[in-house]
């Protein structure tokens, strides 16, 4: 429709590695918002396996082999604000996967922080059961101790993992 405007949302993450967790929050936030943004973060208060550029071609990549986020672009969240980042893509809302009440615990805090900032609202959205023992971090001892993770991970993440740490952990 000429004029209207989209509804925007981002979902931000690390994504050291991107997961099937991750990839059903953004797919199901897909379906409730016309734009979604996959926001790779970087935390500068942890050290990542994947540098961010790698992050979102990883992302990129998962996103392209699946036909429900087509309209799903990725972007790289500049040193700042995730507010400002997601006010100036236009994003009505973050959306972030919730595994536990842990997860609620520690976002609810920057969900009314960002509100206060900016006006903008947090959309959770409760993990899928089949995921909601799926973490980067996880994933990455797993597969570094040479355990198997393709049933936790799309296949371009199990590849890469593979070839960070080599034939000897290949998942």
């Amino acid at each position: 429709m000429p004029g209207a405007s989209h509804r925007v949302a981002i979902c931000p993450g690390s994504y050291d590695p991107p997961t099937n967790g991750h990839l059903d929050v953004i797919r199901r936030a897909s379906t409730l918002f016309d734009v979604v943004v996959a926001a790779v973060v970087r935390n500068h208060s942890k050290a990542t396996l994947f540098d961010v550029d790698e992050r979102a071609g990883l992302v990129a990549a998962c996103l392209s082999a699946d036909e429900a986020t087509a309209a799903v672009r990725v972007d790289v969240v500049p040193d700042g604000l995730l507010v400002d980042f997601a006010r100036g893509v236009g994003a009505v809302a973050i959306v972030k996967g919730l595994r536990s009440g842990t997860d609620f615990a520690y976002e609810l805090p920057m969900s009314r922080m960002n509100r206060h900032l900016t006006g903008i609202e947090t959309v959770f959205l409760p993990a899928d059961p089949a995921f909601d023992h799926i973490s980067s971090s996880m994933i990455k001892e797993v597969a570094r101790l040479g355990g198997d993770v393709s049933a936790l991970v799309p296949g371009a993440v199990l590849l890469a993992l593979s070839q960070r740490f080599g034939a000897d952990h290949a998942p």
